[in-house]
């Protein structure tokens, strides 16, 4: 048996766990010497969270991955480490009024982020969904249709709302993480770090929103589809038992971009920005809209908000 094909950080801390070991460390259990010379498996078993890694330590991080990935996949993989900004606190605005509920957001947000496609061993995740509901019926997420078809363009009697991760400012998720693997970074969006997650899942439980999305098997990713422009808490390649969700698409943000979803989006529906810049698009939205946040009574302060710019 090859016990570094069987045997990950998430196992191990598992067992720790179910044993009331938790004060045993990992090279402990192993009998490793994490001073002694390891190849890239244990120097990746062994680093540290990304937020207290030096700037060496990142990078060889990221090189460890590259390695990985070009094997994995023939492929160069540009993966940032660039920091958030300061002076920035980004929100989201969608106007239900003008969505269409043609999903080209959900496409293109998959593409982007290295999404599993689905397959034998793995099922498809996609971190948008869109959700119809009849005009003149209340808002409720759990009885909106997420398998509609409207083939022939938007249904006149509907109005549809795209769900994602609403980011949170009081974060259920991350508050359930056991491994601290999931935090808000300084720019308001939270992220999660990949290699720390262990698959207990119980941030999936006390998302309210349902944006969290667990990878019960290999992802599924054909190396054609692949996108090499990545940031290590974003959209790099994941593995089997690791939670991961939307982000912002911080790859694409802190190169001052927009989240490919709002690039996507044919009606212009969705609005993104600094909140702090009194001359953002999304400044003026909240002073000239009235707008609201899903399940607010559960007071977790999203930073996802909605609108209609019909009044």
């Amino acid at each position: 048996m090859n016990w570094q094909k069987t045997i990950t950080r998430r196992t191990v801390l598992k067992l720790l766990g179910g044993l009331g070991l938790m004060s045993v460390t990992p090279s402990m259990a192993l009998g490793v010497d994490p001073k002694k010379k390891k190849n890239d498996f244990m120097d990746e078993f062994f680093q540290k969270n990304y937020r207290i890694m030096s700037k060496k330590e990142k990078q060889e991080a990221v090189e460890r991955l590259q390695r990985r990935y070009k094997k994995e996949y023939g492929k160069s993989v540009d993966i940032s480490t660039k920091d958030a900004h300061d002076g920035e606190k980004f929100v989201y605005l969608l106007d239900i009024s003008r969505c269409i509920g043609c999903r080209k957001c959900v496409t293109a947000c998959a593409e982007e982020n290295n999404t599993s496609r689905g397959g034998e061993t793995s099922s498809q995740i996609q971190y948008i969904q869109v959700l119809k509901f009849k005009k003149g019926k209340t808002m409720r997420l759990e009885e909106g249709d997420a398998e509609y078809e409207d083939i022939q363009g938007p249904d006149p009697d509907a109005y549809y709302v795209p769900i994602a991760c609403q980011q949170c400012e009081n974060a259920p998720c991350v508050n359930a993480c056991p491994t601290k693997a999931t935090w808000i970074e300084k720019e308001g969006i939270s992220v999660v770090d990949y290699n720390w997650c262990i698959g207990c899942r119980m941030c999936v439980n006390a998302c309210p929103y349902g944006a969290r999305k667990f990878n019960w098997g290999k992802p599924e990713l054909p190396p054609n589809e692949l996108n090499v422009n990545t940031h290590y808490l974003s959209n790099r390649p994941r593995t089997k038992g690791v939670v991961e969700k939307c982000h912002f698409c911080l790859q694409r943000v802190r190169d001052g971009k927009y989240p490919q979803c709002h690039k996507a989006c044919p009606a212009g529906v969705r609005k993104f920005g600094n909140l702090l810049d009194p001359s953002s698009e999304v400044h003026y939205i909240f002073k000239k809209y009235k707008v609201f946040r899903l399940k607010e009574n559960l007071n977790t302060e999203p930073r996802f908000y909605y609108y209609s710019s019909l009044g």
